[in-house]
């Protein structure tokens, strides 16, 4: 969206939608006529070395505020962000031909092609403005109190950007891109950090071939090279740019942009496709002609069915030029599922291994996207028995290694469209049903997963069951980002894509909302509501307070091994211990029955087990007041991690009372078991 500040500007634009009279040539872009407009020649009294100079490691520097003798830079504009895939940022360089330096001016603005386009001659009053660092490169913006920490400066705000910086009314420069080698792109060159640079025979790396720009409203890495180094460089790509959707130059050639760098890995932006001259083959990595074009020619087509009845009873090696064609149902956008996608036709679906990351990221690997998949050289494999397709890897069928992605996979042109599951119901289930987006009605979540998350530390099964009390798992992965949700209580329909595991079926869902389950339960109950949650995220947060009666340790909270997932943990060493760790007061009225959950993991030596209590006469101290042992499963295996639930604890001796629930840790001189505790739950129904 463009801003503009005043009515002169508005009406500026309104006239130079008739009136442009000049531009920079440009196959997609014109440049508005600024003649004589919003411009200011100054008097440069420093150089962009001489101002980069003074920001000192690890601070920002900060400028002199309006009341000192003036300092003003000056600078040619190397950037546009009229592609939008510059953003609040301005690019500038000491001179439009052979720089000796770049710069790096941050702005709370965009649009700013339209007041300063590329090529301008800029002057900025620098007074009251800072020098500050991101990701290790140096810029120019304000120290307020937004910017968090010694090194960091906030963006200019664009009320403030009229005041600092102007365009020359008699100058505008063709900036000349200067030419390095990827090579070249070391700390030697530092000094050119945000000048337009051309790098020659350039190609983007097999990894990303036949792949876009950019998936939508997300920025990416996209490798180039040039053969003068295996060094990484990257071309740093915004969703957000007109071209965001448009599949990478296949071919070899010439590649401009802006010179960057984000801690150690230089980068470049695009500033227009149509710098971009990458269409010679072959290639320096010998492709000789666009590999992201399928010809069908030479093809035969083959069925999910057929594929799989290629299969010998033993790993088996693909050797004809067949082809497959499918429609993506599922992939990693969720975490749940890693490195592979599942596809389906009429005939079956079947699961596709993909050594390659974020695949959901990828034009051709969105769920509804109809694509086609080169058989050749491919393997079919039984793991644990489901067949799936990929390559070699320890005898077995593995992954397909990211460099030949491209050449593997093809997309088919067509728009999204939903895949339409299989409808069935848990004891209609076959193993030709394995690989299928299926939709399972009228299911619901057994009691005893009631009040528990979708996963912990480890994949975790959670169990459903039909109104006749037929059962199925559905698996789910503890690195899903809905991994440490609640599973919803009453009873709904799941869709799922159906898979196998050595004989049983197992369901794993994309999303969560594909286990949406809403509806009363098979007996008529209404879902459980939470009346008290603590999942430690935040930390031992105001529900909860610490009582150490003995022992030097005492609660607190941890996330190692468990990624993103916190939780309270306790481990007395070789001390002796005893620590409470009591929540506050919770009423257990407005509801006919009540519940407590919670995830325990137990490690190490076989020391005392945690314990749960119940009371509903706090004293404040734990030793006079009066409680009750809750009988709660806790985990059993102490040499492995992994959390368990507790199922549904009931608490109704208790209803239309007000009740502290309380978890006892105790250790000894001889033994001390680690015990962590997560997701405590208090449920009404």
């Amino acid at each position: 969206m463009k801003k503009y500040s005043s009515f002169l500007r508005s009406l500026y634009f309104m006239m130079a939608a008739l009136l442009i009279t000049g531009c920079v040539h440009d196959d997609i872009y014109d440049d508005p006529n600024l003649a004589g407009y919003e411009c200011k020649d100054l008097t440069a009294n420093m150089t962009i070395g001489q101002v980069k100079a003074l920001k000192q490691s690890g601070v920002a520097y900060i400028f002199p505020d309006a009341s000192a003798p003036e300092m003003i830079m000056e600078g040619y504009v190397s950037s546009t962000d009229e592609s939008g895939n510059i953003y609040k940022t301005i690019y500038i360089q000491d001179n439009p031909e052979n720089p000796t330096h770049g710069f790096t001016i941050s702005v709370d603005a965009v649009s700013t092609y339209t007041k300063f386009p590329q090529g301008s001659k800029v002057y900025i009053k620098l007074n009251g403005l800072a020098l500050g660092t991101y990701g290790g490169l140096i810029q120019l913006g304000v120290k307020n109190a937004a910017a968090t920490g010694p090194d960091a400066v906030s963006r200019i705000p664009e009320t403030a950007v009229p005041a600092h910086i102007f365009r020359s009314c008699t100058e505008r420069a063709k900036i000349v891109p200067k030419v390095l080698t990827l090579a070249q792109m070391t700390s030697a060159n530092d000094d050119l950090l945000g000048a337009l640079i051309q790098i020659n025979n350039a190609e983007f790396d097999r990894t990303v071939l036949c792949s876009v720009f950019a998936p939508d409203g997300a920025s990416v890495d996209r490798r180039i090279n040039d053969g003068t180094t295996t060094a990484t460089r990257v071309v740093r790509n915004s969703g957000f740019a007109s071209f965001a959707n448009q599949t990478l130059p296949s071919g070899n050639g010439t590649f401009v942009g802006i010179m960057s760098k984000f801690n150690s890995t230089y980068q470049m932006y695009i500033n227009k496709i149509s710098d971009l001259d990458m269409n010679n083959f072959p290639r320096l990595d010998g492709i000789a002609a666009d590999p992201c074009a399928l010809d069908l020619t030479g093809l035969t087509p083959k069925t999910v069915q057929e594929v799989k009845q290629m299969f010998s009873g033993s790993l088996t090696e693909i050797t004809g030029n067949y082809v497959l064609k499918g429609k993506v149902t599922a992939n990693d956008e969720t975490g749940n599922l890693f490195k592979y996608i599942y596809i389906e036709d009429s005939t079956g679906g079947i699961r596709v291994n993909i050594n390659k990351n974020n695949l959901y990221q990828d034009a051709r690997f969105k769920v509804g996207k109809e694509i086609y998949i080169k058989l050749n050289a491919l393997r079919i494999g039984n793991v644990n028995g489901e067949l799936q397709l990929g390559q070699l890897f320890n005898n077995n069928v593995g992954q397909i290694a990211e460099a030949d992605v491209y050449k593997t996979f093809f997309d088919s042109k067509k728009p999204l469209s939903a895949p339409v599951p299989t409808e069935r119901t848990i004891t209609q289930l076959t193993m030709a049903d394995v690989g299928r987006w299926i939709k399972i009605k009228d299911v619901e979540f057994i009691n005893t997963d009631l009040g528990s998350n979708y996963a912990s530390s480890q994949p975790t099964n959670r169990t459903l069951k039909d109104c006749n009390g037929n059962t199925i798992l559905l698996r789910t992965s503890h690195f899903a980002s809905f991994a440490a949700q609640e599973i919803d209580g009453g009873r709904g329909d799941v869709y799922a894509i159906l898979s196998v595991f050595n004989g049983t079926y197992q369901l794993w869902i994309p999303k969560q909302i594909h286990a949406d389950l809403d509806d009363p339960r098979c007996d008529g109950t209404v879902p459980p509501t939470k009346i008290f949650m603590e999942d430690f995220q935040n930390g031992l947060t105001t529900n909860w307070t610490k009582v150490s009666v003995a022992g030097p340790q005492e609660w607190g909270t941890s996330n190692q091994g468990a990624g993103s997932n916190y939780y309270a943990v306790m481990n007395g060493g070789t001390a002796a211990n005893e620590d409470w760790l009591v929540s506050n007061q919770i009423s257990l009225s407005g509801y006919g029955n009540y519940s407590l959950s919670f995830d325990s993991d137990g490690m190490g030596a076989a020391g005392l087990p945690l314990q749960v209590f119940i009371t509903d006469n706090y004293s404040g101290n734990p030793a006079t007041t009066t409680w009750t042992q809750l009988t709660a499963p806790i985990d059993t295996n102490l040499g492995a991690w992994g959390f368990i639930n507790s199922g549904l604890v009931n608490l109704n001796a208790f209803a239309n009372k007000n009740v502290r629930i309380a978890f006892k840790y105790t250790s000894t001189t001889s033994a001390s078991t680690t015990w962590e505790l997560d997701n405590v739950k208090v449920l009404g129904q």
